[in-house]
């Protein structure tokens, strides 16, 4: 048979992206194809590095070939990444970040920065290039989190003589935290404004570079911290993380209305349940619901949300975050894999959300 490249994108229409509804042609993935004797090579451009997808792309293109032009035709997919963003405003802040996850917790206590560094980290090891911000202002304890808590920045001049902090790199992502700059055994005494231009030198006085993404682990609660953020920065979306305790789902839920609120109107990337269920490790098959069963589902049910994944509760991913090491770098780890689930999850929904736009 005669196969030619235009026989091929013809087939490759019947390839479809299950999030998006459409074909990879019209979505214009097919970066390249070419043929050669029996071998069919195909080029495509995914929306993220991270993209959760890759095995099935491949699956179906082989499919669609073979039933194209015969069983005994060879199918090679390669792939490429352009991370998508649907930013277009407030260019002039973080130009090169082309997306803002912030995640937020209606209360504290319920592992919201634990979520927030394995999410980073996770998206790292997908492929994508990361930042992470610890907008905690009051309660930072990202630099725990890393191994990194006597980092001190150092600031440069750039070619105009403008001083910027120059984040700090470790596990392939890089991290800012005003718990660089001040004493870690003391409280901050620092009224709303104080705090929310701290916050803002974050952002506007760092060198970020190119990023995919940019994580920014919020402060609990809805206050000065959280309208800031939207107010300077265009955020992409919002990872809400609770416990599926009812006094946890009550904060979850004033956190989404905040954000859902048409004055702030951030998109709800989803819902993330932190200590599901206590597992221990002598009987890591056992299950125990301690603080209630599928709350976060049930509330992702309601607010027509998506349930991005559900962490148990297990001693090594609290000693994780106590020396520096994330959970979500360990091989062959069941909570590893948990981690880089919702990391593929969120990079899933912000390719869908900036497809819509």
């Amino acid at each position: 048979m005669d196969i030619n490249k235009e026989k091929v994108y013809a087939a490759l229409r019947y390839v479809i992206d299950p999030d998006l509804k459409k074909d990879i042609v019209s979505l214009n993935m097919v970066k390249d194809v070419k043929v050669s004797d029996k071998t069919i090579y195909i080029d495509i451009i995914l929306t993220t590095p991270a993209c959760p997808m890759k095995s099935d792309f491949t699956r179906q293109c082989k499919e669609i070939i073979k039933q194209s032009f015969g069983e005994d035709i060879n199918v090679e997919v390669n792939f490429f990444a352009n991370t998508t963003s649907s930013r277009q405003q407030k260019l002039d802040i973080l130009p090169r970040v082309k997306n803002i996850i912030a995640v937020a917790s209606g209360k504290g206590g319920v592992g919201k920065s634990t979520i927030a560094v394995n999410l980073a980290v996770g998206l790292h090891k997908l492929g994508a290039t990361v930042g992470l911000v610890d907008a905690d202002i009051y309660g930072p304890s990202i630099p725990i989190m890393l191994g990194i808590n006597d980092a001190k920045p150092v600031i440069e001049e750039d070619n105009d003589n403008k001083a910027y902090i120059i984040p700090i790199e470790v596990y392939g992502i890089k991290t800012l935290s005003i718990g660089f700059f001040v004493n870690s055994d003391k409280a901050l005494l620092w009224r709303g404004p104080m705090a929310s231009n701290a916050l803002k030198q974050l952002f506007t006085d760092a060198m970020w570079g190119e990023l995919d993404y940019m994580v920014v682990d919020l402060p609990p609660g809805t206050g000065d911290i959280h309208l800031t953020l939207v107010q300077t920065l265009p955020v992409t979306g919002i990872v809400v993380v609770s416990t599926p305790q009812e006094v946890s789902l009550a904060d979850a839920r004033k956190a989404l209305s905040m954000f859902m609120q048409p004055e702030i109107n951030v998109p709800i990337l989803g819902l993330v349940e932190n200590m599901s269920w206590f597992t221990p490790a002598e009987l890591p098959n056992n299950k125990y619901y301690i603080f209630g069963k599928d709350g976060c589902k049930k509330l992702a049910q309601d607010k027509q949300v998506k349930l991005l994944g559900q962490v148990p509760l297990i001693q090594s991913i609290c000693e994780s975050g106590d020396i520096g090491v994330p959970e979500v770098l360990k091989e062959n780890s069941l909570q590893s894999k948990v981690f880089l689930d919702i990391a593929a999850e969120v990079a899933r929904e912000v390719a869908i959300l900036n497809n819509n736009k």
